[in-house]
């Protein structure tokens, strides 16, 4: 006989997943405000700096590139807020397409998921 899937996790196992998940955006937290102390250190230093083509040309693609990392930083904090809200309303580690629970070590390594693996490959090979 069969033993019935589970179908939520338990409230030390969703404990867990928040100390985890409270832990990683404390590090993004801090790792956007390094990015943007960055943007604002280059800013300040470029109005004050040589104004040579190349050196401002250099600047100019490193702040692109601290702006797309920051907005990625941000992204990445909204799902790992959004993750917690989940863990509060009940619905953290089900899959949003199967309903079924998302594996446990799949949400230690991505704890913001909401979608089970198979659904995450079936997304996949849809876009091919």
């Amino acid at each position: 006989m069969d033993t019935p899937k589970k179908s939520k996790y338990s409230a030390a196992e969703l404990q867990e997943f928040e100390t985890l998940i409270q832990d990683k955006l404390a590090k993004a937290h801090q790792e956007l405000e390094f990015i943007q102390k960055s943007l604002s250190h280059d800013s300040e230093n470029s109005v004050t700096t040589s104004s040579k083509l190349l050196e401002d040309v250099a600047d100019a693609a490193e702040n692109e590139n601290l702006s797309i990392l920051a907005s990625r930083q941000r992204k990445y904090i909204v799902h790992l807020e959004n993750a917690l809200t989940r863990i509060k309303n009940g619905t953290y580690g089900i899959c949003v397409v199967t309903g079924d629970l998302i594996d446990k070590e799949r949400l230690k390594i991505v704890p913001h998921s909401r979608h089970s693996l198979y659904a995450k490959r079936e997304k996949e090979a849809k876009d091919k």
